[in-house]
């Protein structure tokens, strides 16, 4: 009979080259202990920061036209298994530290945080598991319970179009709802009330979706489409700034250019392009935007939270990137008072999940997101549950890789029951 630590103990380990939701390969890695398995994939992001841990690719451009990701899979049979064979699952912190120590560089370049993360996000599946426990129960050792409020990217710009639209995200939040199935079935219906409504102003060609499910109507100006968020919302028998909060993702590194920033066919400063989403705060029924200004700037950044912070989620993502000491310099000074969340940032679970931490003891809120290339893994439902979060970013209620995430939200919000909660921007 199997003692209760060997019960635990990887078996095998095992990884394999798998698609994401653009078609471009992908890390998956299959882990296995007593009579048992699990297996995590990761995804991979289109606008990324120069922070952000290394997804390694194989760089041979006759496969997969350089985007290959044999040599992470590799690094996880061929490094990371022997090692960490017999290894007790429930020591997340411990598997992680050791294939940190094994990769020995300071962003994963060696082995491949494409590599790392998914044995990570893996073995928690694995224990969880075994422990015959919600995975979203046994990350939070019983404390999760709050289901977060979708923040959905419905209109596309930037590097996730090609309109010229240079704002990359706008979302739809229905945080007016009950819990998070009424959440889900507002925001899927002004969702399809926006596709009638871009579609008689544009055409049918302005209708189909982007990597994350949003449309890119071909318009340039930031208040245009922010205008056509609030008709549809309108049209869908919403009330604008009470049943649903519109917000967006600037992505503004993306923009940005020997100090000043292009957008609009505009040059501004960073000072004017602060006093322009001041004006658009004041127009529309904004509560969040995300990565106001470039990925450097902490100075900025905390400026613009100074100002309108107290009513409207400033969020860090290319300026923290899931990482607890740029995230400690940004809650030092104030920048942003909220943290994007994405696991493949930084590489392993026990990171990502120290960065949640560290946000939340300073009065951070804390987004958890997706990539815009993204697989049917739905590990982050169930993560931001398990931290309480007080969003999700997901896409748009569109595409089988994201509705899979708010699938899961919706299960869990079911076994959770009358224990559910739904998070409050009150």
């Amino acid at each position: 009979m199997l003692s209760m630590t060997d019960r635990f103990s990887l078996t095998s380990v095992n990884a394999r080259e798998i698609l994401d939701s653009r078609g471009n390969p992908t890390v998956e890695a299959i882990l296995n202990a007593e009579n048992e398995w699990a297996s995590a994939a990761v995804p991979s992001g289109a606008s990324t920061g120069i922070h952000e841990a290394i997804e390694l690719r194989d760089k041979d451009p006759k496969r997969y036209l350089g985007l290959g990701v044999l040599k992470a899979v590799n690094n996880i049979k061929q490094t990371i298994a022997p090692k960490i064979t017999g290894f007790d699952t429930r020591k997340q912190r411990e598997l992680d530290e050791l294939m940190i120590q094994l990769d020995g560089t300071p962003n994963k370049s060696r082995l491949g945080a494409n590599a790392i993360l998914a044995v990570s996000l893996a073995a928690a599946k694995l224990a969880a598991k075994l422990e015959d426990r919600q995975l979203y129960d046994y990350l939070s050792e019983g404390k999760g319970r709050t289901l977060p409020i979708p923040v959905m990217n419905v209109i596309n710009g930037g590097k996730h179009a090609g309109t010229g639209l240079k704002i990359q995200e706008f979302m739809i939040i229905p945080a007016g709802s009950k819990n998070f199935k009424e959440a889900l079935r507002t925001g899927s219906e002004i969702y399809h009330t926006l596709k009638r409504v871009i579609q008689a102003k544009h055409g049918r060609q302005s209708v189909n979706v982007g990597d994350e499910g949003g449309f890119a109507p071909p318009i340039t100006k930031t208040t245009d489409a922010l205008e056509i968020l609030i008709q549809g919302i309108t049209e869908a028998g919403y009330s604008p700034g009470k049943d649903v909060f519109v917000g967006f993702d600037a992505a503004s590194s993306e923009f940005y250019e020997n100090g000043n920033y292009d957008i609009d066919g505009e040059t501004k400063s960073t000072e004017q392009l602060s006093d322009f989403y001041l004006g658009l705060v004041e127009k529309f029924p904004i509560r969040y935007i995300e990565d106001p200004f470039q990925q450097d700037d902490f100075e900025h950044t905390a400026q613009f939270t100074k100002k309108v912070g107290h009513k409207l989620t400033v969020v860090g993502d290319d300026i923290f990137v899931t990482n607890v000491t740029r995230l400690r310099k940004g809650i030092d000074l104030g920048a942003a008072n909220a943290l994007l969340l994405k696991v493949n940032q930084i590489g392993t679970l026990t990171e990502a999940i120290d960065a949640a931490k560290l946000a939340t003891t300073n009065d951070y809120a804390v987004v958890t997101s997706h990539r815009s290339g993204e697989t049917e893994d739905t590990t982050i439902a169930d993560l931001a549950v398990a931290l309480n979060c007080l969003y999700i970013k997901t896409g748009a209620p569109c595409r089988g890789e994201r509705t899979a995430k708010y699938n899961q939200l919706l299960r869990i919000e079911e076994h959770l029951a009358k224990n559910a909660l739904f998070s409050s921007l009150n």
